[in-house]
């Protein structure tokens, strides 16, 4: 069978998930090629994977011919890169968030289009077994008419995480709390509960020495009638207490929190279903906020490309989640209600 060739670029934080995930499946992958600007990270990634390095992402592209060019680069160079790679034809798996600008994905989208390739763009917190198991509540109507929603992300990031690396906490390059460490939990407000109508936010930066927001909150409007709200901040003392998403409806109400949506707190319905029976084994514990689910999102990317099957998240789907983040950062800026779509 196939392997796929991988050209993994960017070899910092991220990019151990997603090279022990690659590892865990090497029936369907090859890790060929790794690139970093910064030697000690390429040397480190070239050592454990035995790939060719490099330093520059040009020659990467002009040299190598990877079945799918994987962006664990800071989020503003997201899709200059991928741009590149889909003109020279190769497919694209982009860590969250796609672009920092949502003209940017656009345009992403678009020249992945013309090129025929292939965009991913990883939102693996869907394949956590908890936030499956109230996925498929949803599905089944179990909540009956949705009243409430409420996402918190309680998480610790010190000064010195952003003093590590420049590009971190500016608006060119990350974002803030929203864009960089909460967008996995956007992403499960537009997932699963659906479209939203319109949002009002409000943002700041208390503590920390950055360009962007490292405190902030929104109130969320969604075409269904249901009222969200989200609660987020990286100055949480003394380290990460809570990721969490709690559902309300007229027959249901769940709670799943942890600190990383990994721990089912409540769940209660009007009525029995065999799945209730999965609730006490579908916690697990987190050493981290990353959780499990790059290696389940690796399996379907092979399954797109090897197999035919659908994707979980292509790029109109990693868009959703986006264009909410910018709609926020719209309504904290020009203090205002803001409207879906932009």
């Amino acid at each position: 069978m196939k392997q796929l060739s991988i050209a993994l670029v960017g070899c910092g934080r991220i990019s151990e998930k997603h090279f022990e995930a690659l590892m865990k499946l090497e029936q369907d992958y090859k890790i060929t090629s790794v690139c970093d600007v910064v030697k000690e990270n390429l040397d480190k990634a070239v050592e454990l994977t035995g790939a060719k390095g490099y330093l520059n992402y040009d020659d990467l592209l002009e040299n190598e011919k990877p079945d799918l060019v994987v962006l664990c680069t800071p989020s503003g160079l997201h899709a200059g890169q991928g741009i590149k790679a889909a003109k020279k034809g190769f497919n694209i798996l982009s860590e969250k968030p796609m672009a920092t600008k949502l003209k940017d994905a656009d345009l992403l989208i678009k020249t992945c289009d013309e090129m025929d390739v292939k965009l991913f763009v990883v939102k693996q917190n869907r394949l956590n077994s908890t936030i499956q198991l109230l996925k498929k509540a949803l599905d089944k109507k179990r909540f009956g008419k949705i009243y409430m929603v409420e996402v918190n992300v309680f998480w610790a990031r010190p000064q010195s995480y952003y003093d590590a690396a420049k590009w971190r906490g500016t608006w060119e390059f990350d974002g803030g709390a929203f864009l960089n460490q909460a967008s996995h939990y956007v992403d499960l407000l537009t997932w699963l509960v659906g479209p939203v109508e319109s949002v009002c936010a409000m943002t700041g930066t208390l503590e920390r020495k950055i360009e962007a927001e490292d405190t902030g909150a929104a109130v969320i409007r969604y075409r269904n009638g249901a009222i969200g709200t989200m609660n987020v901040t990286m100055l949480t003392y003394p380290k990460n207490l809570e990721g969490s998403i709690t559902i309300m409806g007229e027959k249901g109400t769940v709670r799943v929190g942890g600190i990383a949506v990994n721990d089912i707190k409540h769940w209660e319905f009007d009525s029995y279903d065999d799945d209730d029976k999965s609730v006490e084994t579908s916690s697990y514990k987190v050493e981290s906020v990353y959780g499990f689910g790059h290696q389940g999102y690796y399996k379907n990317v092979a399954d797109a490309l090897l197999r035919g099957l659908d994707p979980h998240t292509d790029g109109r789907e990693g868009r959703k989640s986006l264009e909410l983040i910018e709609a926020i950062y719209i309504s904290a800026k020009e203090r205002r209600f803001v409207n879906l779509p932009l």
